[in-house]
């Protein structure tokens, strides 16, 4: 036996062992009454040990080719050695935002509030594109290793330090959104708790991005992203027979829903919401830029068109991945449910793993199980890779050569890495476990980068000016501004009452917050970092960020 197949059984003991590992599962909690649908269970297993496989070959190749680029560790664990090819980037990059929050947002939203508010689609495939135009270029040149450290350069280590703990809570409250549902999503199709289904997904995803880092995460993106388009759209034909077809489809869900059914906003369709539909819109685009799970696959371009050329072409992709998350939306707005078996219509949340489940026959229904499944890991793991890149490399890398005196090595600070890939996810899985709606974390998750980040970033790139001092007075204004207008799901109240202190009415329903505050928050924090910077200029010298030299 050569080596290559030496080492491609050694890659096979661990999927065969997870293999035996949930079907043991499956087993045990079929008999204490979970009435587990085995041929969706099934499917499922045999798809997250086919991930499995592919992730720790991954790991495989990302160190042949730290070797062969001569790379070290540390840059193989976090940009696979900067040598992604376009396609896989493409793939992996949508990958990542095409997640199951934004698959079952997507379908509970249509469903719900109308097509008029499915916004996550087009606002963050425009924030690719922009991202693409505007931003990816430029961090690609300057070859940083992580969307900080434009902060660290330019205003300093402390300042990198603060502003991870935003970006931290975005990756990880972005994963407990995608996890919740998926745990939504596996009780309505395998009859499986919530509880095991998102501990047993997690689990798979956290440990091939810990062995292989982004080689495994952009190998298995493809794999899943191949398998979500597929998946969605072999769902559609069964279901469009239950409504009649599209056309028939579309002209109730336009009836029912009327001026909410467009795609526009208008006074007819948002009534009060008008600005706040706003706010949200650019929340999407603008806070869909400041994400380093975004330029995590900027930065491991092999150089600046490339980086470019994945962003903007994978704003497209996303938007082809929504069309059939809104149809199926519209479908499960329309159809009798009674029909199908059931007492009643569905909540919102649960309106595509039911029409997977209900409206397709059984093996179709599995496909559909998968895709989702699929959605789900690609951000995953994504997102823990990029959460655990910054706490290594900007915060735990200053730390030791600060307390130590000397840096860490690449070797050493690769498995730092490894472990806090670990930590963020298991925090990410409890976070989740303890959340039930998908759009609330979803959008919840924009709200940190939008009004913090992405001023911060803005003027760390583009403005020569910005220095220390002005960073730190806008990070605080930007969270005055932000948390005074409350937030419903941390429980934290509107102090300030926007909508009374700008003449906003009151809802019946005693709502609040519907003046733009996130937008007040991100363009009060931009404009005090670029004022109380050039009043500061002698106190607090600003820093260049430079151009790595030429080898």
């Amino acid at each position: 036996m050569d080596n290559s197949e030496k080492s491609l059984l050694s890659q096979s003991i661990p999927s065969i062992i997870l293999l035996v590992v949930l079907i043991v599962i499956g087993i045990v909690m079929d008999q204490i009454g979970q009435n587990i649908h085995w041929p969706g269970y099934l499917s499922m297993v045999f798809f997250y040990a086919l991930v499995f496989i592919v992730g720790t070959y991954a790991a495989h190749v990302g160190r042949k080719k730290q070797q062969t680029l001569n790379t070290d560790s540390t840059d193989t664990m976090m940009l696979a050695g900067r040598s992604v090819p376009l396609m896989m980037a493409i793939f992996t990059m949508s990958a990542t935002w095409v997640g199951g929050g934004y698959i079952n947002g997507t379908a509970e939203y249509t469903t719900s509030w109308g097509l008029v508010w499915v916004q996550a689609p087009w606002g963050y495939a425009l924030s690719l594109i922009l991202g693409g135009l505007f931003f990816a270029k430029k961090m690609r040149r300057h070859e940083f290793k992580t969307m900080l450290d434009p902060f660290e350069h330019r205003y300093g280590r402390v300042v990198a330090g603060i502003l991870y703990i935003p970006a931290l809570m975005g990756e990880t409250f972005w994963t407990a959104a995608i996890l919740t549902a998926l745990g939504s999503t596996f009780g309505t199709v395998l009859g499986l708790d919530f509880t095991p289904s998102i501990i047993l997904s997690a689990a798979v995803a956290i440990a091939y991005t810990a062995l292989g880092g982004l080689w495994a995460v952009a190998l298995t993106d493809m794999i899943q992203m191949i398998l979500l388009l597929l998946g969605l759209f072999l769902v559609l034909p069964f279901a469009l027979e239950h409504v009649g077809g599209w056309d028939m489809a579309w002209a109730n869900y336009e009836k029912k829903l009327g001026a909410a059914a467009s795609l526009f906003p208008s006074k007819e369709a948002l009534g009060n919401y008008y600005y706040n539909w706003w706010d949200y819109a650019l929340l999407l685009i603008f806070g869909g830029i400041p994400w380093h799970v975004y330029f995590q696959r900027v930065l491991s371009s092999k150089d600046e068109d490339t980086a470019q050329k994945l962003s903007i072409i994978a704003g497209f992709v996303c938007i082809l991945a929504a069309i059939p998350a809104v149809m199926i939306g519209v479908i499960g707005n329309v159809v009798d449910w009674t029909s199908v078996g059931l007492a009643s219509a569905p909540e919102a949340a649960q309106v595509l793993p039911n029409v997977v489940r209900y409206l397709t026959n059984p093996w179709v229904a599995t496909i559909g199980l998968g895709a989702i499944a699929a959605a789900v890991m690609s951000s995953v793991d994504s997102s823990i890779l990029s959460a655990s890149s910054m706490a290594g490399w900007n915060v735990f890398r200053p730390l030791y050569a600060h307390f130590k005196k000397k840096e860490v090595q690449p070797k050493s600070l690769a498995k730092v890495i490894q472990g806090c890939i670990w930590i963020v996810g298991i925090a990410a899985t409890l976070i989740a476990l303890r959340k039930g709606s998908v759009y609330a974390l979803w959008f919840l998750c924009s709200d940190f980068v939008y009004c913090i980040l992405f001023p911060q970033l803005v003027l760390a790139l583009f403005d020569n000016k910005a220095n220390t001092i002005g960073s730190v007075t806008g990070f605080i204004v930007a969270v005055i501004i932000r948390f005074g207008g409350g937030e419903a799901t941390l429980g934290i109240p509107d102090f300030f009452e926007y909508h009374k202190l700008f003449g906003m009415p009151e809802l019946v329903d005693g709502e609040k917050g519907l003046f733009p505050f996130r937008t007040m928050a991100m363009l009060s924090s931009l404009i005090t970092i670029m004022v109380v910077s050039r009043l500061t200029q002698k106190m607090s010298p600003p820093k260049p960020l430079t151009l790595p030299e030429k080898k």
